[in-house]
Parts: C-alpha cells; sequence; structure tokens
C-alpha cells in the first residue's frame, strides 16, 4: 500500500482533466478547507457511493496508564468517524479479493 500526497492527486487530477495544476491544486485545496470547516461545525457531509463524514462526540472515560497502571482521566472530545460508501466498499473487496490485495482492481476502474 502506497501513500499519496495531495500534490499527486493534484498532478494525476490535472493529466486527466487537462486543466493548470494551479488551478486543481485551488480547487482541491478549497473542496478540503471546506470538509474542515463543515466538520468542525458539526454538520455530516455525505457524499453518494463514496462515504459519509459525521462528528462524533465521546464520552469522558477512567483509563489506565499502561506503564504505571495509575488511573487516568480522559475528558470527552470529538472525532471524526467515516463511514464508507457503496463504490468504496465495492472497490475495497475487489483490493482484498486479488492476491495481496495488489492494485490490480484499482487500475480497473
Amino acid at each position: 500500500m502506497n501513500t499519496v500526497t495531495k500534490k499527486e492527486l493534484v498532478e494525476r487530477i490535472a493529466q486527466r482533466t487537462g486543466l493548470q495544476r494551479n488551478d486543481v491544486k485551488t480547487v482541491v485545496q478549497s473542496f478540503l478547507d471546506s470538509v474542515v470547516e463543515e466538520l468542525g461545525q458539526g454538520n455530516r457531509l455525505e457524499f453518494r457511493d463514496f462515504g459519509v463524514f459525521e462528528v462524533r462526540q465521546r464520552a469522558a472515560r477512567n483509563a489506565q496508564n499502561p506503564k504505571t497502571l495509575v488511573p487516568v482521566h480522559v475528558p470527552a472530545k470529538r472525532t471524526v468517524r467515516f463511514k464508507p460508501g457503496r463504490l468504496m466498499r465495492e472497490q475495497g473487496e475487489a483490493t482484498t479479493a486479488t492476491a495481496g490485495g495488489s492494485a490490480v482492481a484499482v487500475a480497473a476502474r
């Protein structure tokens, strides 16, 4: 499994669409900023077939320091949860069904 950076993603989109890299970079950054802003306001983002981003409230709890075994209070906090949509699930199933989870199924799309 490889890591794809925003720069690499922008380059791929620019090549596929024929748009200038700077224009693509502006759109991608604007999209990411909008996602962060909406999640920061506690909104749910739904992208059909791709997935859903939502903010969840984690309750406060008592935990234990594994090294010292001292009880520690962990305060409540908000976390972001991503639930994959249909296409994402199908892609994941197709990728894991191939030998070693190779990118063969990804390239077929």
